[in-house]
């Protein structure tokens, strides 16, 4: 079954190859979407696949790469968009 989550991590997030490596992770996984930093300093990413998939994705965003410190993150189910492909933004 496909889902969408999007998450929004905050804390240090930014300057801590989180993007990069969302989007490795999220290819590995045959996950699509997007990861993008905000101006706030915050981390907004789409996931859209397998619900096991997906969810392993929310996992290691309340992580993250080494480096970074999850202080919060906010998850939001959406409806599936047809996503293609993963991009960094």
């Amino acid at each position: 079954m496909t889902t969408r989550m999007r998450v929004r991590a905050r804390g240090r997030v930014q300057g801590v190859f989180f993007r990069a490596e969302a989007r490795a992770r999220a290819e590995s996984l045959g996950v699509t979407g997007w990861v993008a930093n905000l101006p706030d300093g915050s981390v907004e990413a789409v996931f859209e696949g397998d619900e096991d998939r997906v969810e392993s994705m929310v996992g290691w965003c309340r992580r993250g790469p080494a480096g970074a410190r999850v202080d919060d993150l906010e998850v939001v189910p959406e409806e599936p968009a047809g996503e293609d492909g993963f991009r960094v933004r």
